[in-house]
């Protein structure tokens, strides 16, 4: 009887797992299926022998430097294992990366003022990173001991618990007794023997087996905290490289716009003060000998002194409206909106004022994307809001336009969004084809002035 079971239970086990069935099943059905769930099971059976040689390593090293630093050799023999711990920090990085799918950037190199032995010494003792690596040595082995020993108790007991019906006759055949003995003393014993306690048995299996994937995945989470915290660069690290990226994206910006506004001189301003310093000339010569012409070219060069005055003060407002410095950002706006070619309706509801610097973005932020709904949204309307959030100022720009807007690709959205990122702020693009787009910008507040 017992064999027929089994019999009968590997073949429903054969039947429910293929490919199109595995889809369609519930995630905690699936999951112990999952190649997620083996390389994580994986990432945990190899995390206990690559912790023991890590830890034997580390701790030899820097008890042997530590014990020999009264003499000269102490301090190669430290510098020697912190090094060796980097080269076991890269190896656990891309073992997280293969297994868990952890991307962790590599931490900051070493810096060397001078080259030789002692300044890359000098370097290794004093970075960070290779502390942290030491750090990870000495934590992660007793934590690969404990997950070793749960993942591959609740992986054994439960698939052990599972399968029993198909393997507890070799109890009774080869072992002499009933089945797997749950309890015995001098007087009497209890064996899962008969088909109730093997049912019961391989639930019990199917719930252990069941549980295992997610108890593997919660002990590779901690895996996953360790290795992102104490082997990827350091905030203060990644901080810095993110302001060297943001001071680069402020002097090209800086440089762009010095570049437009001397090329709007050039081409404008400056081209039609030359013209008209000729034609001042040339009447002068004729004043003489002919009033009517030189006063009718006078007239002229009037004309032109007020279009060349009109676009100096476009330029001037390009670079810094007079009205956002007098009036703030609500009348600013409601000035920009009056040029736009769609209606705008304008809300700023603001108790204090930011900061000059990031109203200024605010502006041109609110000034570019109503150019865009003008020039590419074939909007009928739009909408400007801008109210403060905790230490935060958002601009939110809205148009029921033709959508299809991506700050992605490299049209002008990516180049506000970079100008945003300089200064920690967020673009968010809503734009899906059809419409409407809803254009969001976060910018930090950065300071107070009452509204006059």
């Amino acid at each position: 009887m017992a064999t027929e079971y089994g019999q009968g239970y590997g073949h429903d086990s054969g039947l429910g797992f293929t490919a199109g069935t595995r889809r369609r099943l519930p995630a905690g059905l699936r999951a112990p299926f999952e190649g997620r769930t083996w390389r994580e099971f994986g990432y945990v059976l190899l995390s206990l022998p690559i912790g023991i040689m890590l830890f034997v390593y580390a701790v030899t090293m820097v008890s042997l430097g530590a014990g020999l630093l009264v003499t000269f050799l102490g301090i190669p023999v430290l510098a020697a294992g912190l090094a060796g711990c980097r080269s076991f920090g890269a190896l656990e990085r891309a073992r997280a990366r293969g297994l868990l799918g952890l991307e962790v950037g590599d931490p900051e190199p070493l810096r060397m003022k001078k080259s030789g032995a002692m300044a890359w010494m000098g370097a290794v003792l004093k970075s960070g990173t290779s502390w942290r690596t030491l750090l990870y040595a000495l934590v992660q082995f007793p934590w690969s001991v404990f997950s070793f020993v749960v993942a591959v108790n609740f992986w054994a007991y439960g698939w052990g618990l599972l399968t029993y019906p198909l393997w507890f006759w070799l109890f009774p055949v080869y072992g002499g007794q009933g089945g797997l003995q749950l309890y015995g003393d001098g007087s009497h014993s209890i064996y899962l023997d008969n088909p109730f306690e093997i049912t019961v048995t391989a639930l019990v299996g199917l719930l252990f087996t069941l549980a295992t994937p997610w108890i593997v995945r919660a002990l590779t989470m901690v895996d996953r905290v360790m290795v992102h915290g104490l082997l990827g660069p350091s905030r203060l690290a990644t901080r810095v490289v993110e302001l060297e990226s943001d001071r680069g994206v402020v002097v090209d910006t800086a440089a762009a716009d010095l570049r437009r506004i001397e090329r709007d001189l050039h081409d404008g301003a400056q081209a039609r003060l030359v013209a008209l310093a000729m034609d001042l000339g040339l009447a002068k010569e004729k004043l003489a000998e002919d009033p009517r012409a030189a006063a009718r070219m006078v007239d002229e060069a009037h004309g032109e002194v007020k279009t060349a005055l009109q676009e100096l003060r476009d330029l001037a407002r390009g670079i810094h409206p007079a009205v956002l410095t007098d009036r703030g950002l609500d009348a600013a706006l409601s000035a920009v909106a009056s040029r736009c070619t769609v209606p705008v309706q304008v809300e700023v509801d603001l108790v204090e004022r930011p900061a000059p610097a990031i109203e200024g973005i605010a502006y041109f932020t609110v000034s570019e994307l109503l150019q865009n709904i003008s020039k590419h949204a074939r909007a009928t309307r739009a909408a400007v809001d801008v109210w403060r959030v905790e230490g935060r100022l958002m601009v939110q720009v809205v148009d029921n336009g033709v959508g299809g807007a991506d700050a992605s690709g490299g049209s002008g959205l990516k180049g506000l969004a970079e100008r945003l990122d300089a200064v920690d702020g967020i673009l968010v693009v809503d734009s899906p084809v059809g419409g409407p787009t809803r254009v969001t910008a976060e910018l930090p507040w950065r300071g107070e002035r009452a509204l006059g």
